[in-house]
């Protein structure tokens, strides 16, 4: 099962360079493309820009939406202080195939959708391949609306894929992203643990 995984992450990084090294044979304009690739909390006239690059079958990541993401919300988003921007830099195929699902739900179901793949990780990550674990991924989005038809043309929906890779790409260019979740604070990238605490002592110098 561990060889799988590994099979698994490293097929998915090689499909990420050959594509990073066709956007560098072309002009890199430097912008992160967040109009599918992002789930917004919070209002636009927030003073605080929280963006999280995580990815859906990150552990670390998981811990940070389930324990520190809803601190952020009670105490910010709620009063209008901070926007949280969820952006997909998948780590694997796993991840990415989640991360396509996301941006098939409607705009109203796609929290849940995170809510519930975070909060359920262990379960749906559990396959020994991609095919397994996109079975466990199928069972879940039928309780979003979403049926085996769809589900197939999510998964090989090329703009969502395009959007979601060129995004990653993008945001390892400007941010220097070498693990997840990385946290961008007002475009500074949040130094030391991401924790509650930590993130908020760098919100309350900026509001």
């Amino acid at each position: 099962m561990i060889r799988s995984s590994l099979n698994i992450k490293f097929f998915f990084i090689i499909k990420v360079i050959l594509i990073y090294l066709f956007v560098c044979s072309k002009s890199y304009s430097g912008s992160i493309a967040t109009n599918i690739s992002s789930v917004v909390l919070g209002q636009d006239e927030a003073p605080v820009k929280i963006k999280i690059f995580s990815s859906l079958t990150c552990p670390h990541c998981a811990n940070f939406h389930i324990n520190v993401v809803p601190e952020i919300k009670k105490e910010y988003i709620k009063t209008g202080k901070v926007q949280l921007i969820f952006i997909d830099f998948p780590l694997d195929q796993g991840a990415f195939n989640a991360s396509k699902l996301l941006h098939c739900l409607d705009k109203k179901k796609q929290i849940l959708f995170l809510d519930t793949i975070y909060e359920t990780q262990n379960e749906w990550t559990s396959g020994s391949n991609v095919n397994d674990i996109n079975i466990n991924l199928k069972k879940i989005v039928m309780n979003f609306g979403i049926n085996s038809a769809q589900f197939d043309k999510c998964l090989i929906d090329e703009t969502i894929s395009d959007k979601i890779l060129n995004g990653r790409i993008d945001a390892n260019h400007k941010y220097s992203i070498d693990s997840t979740p990385t946290i961008i604070i007002n475009e500074k990238k949040l130094q030391g643990s991401a924790s509650f605490k930590n993130i908020k002592k760098k919100i309350e110098k900026l509001i």
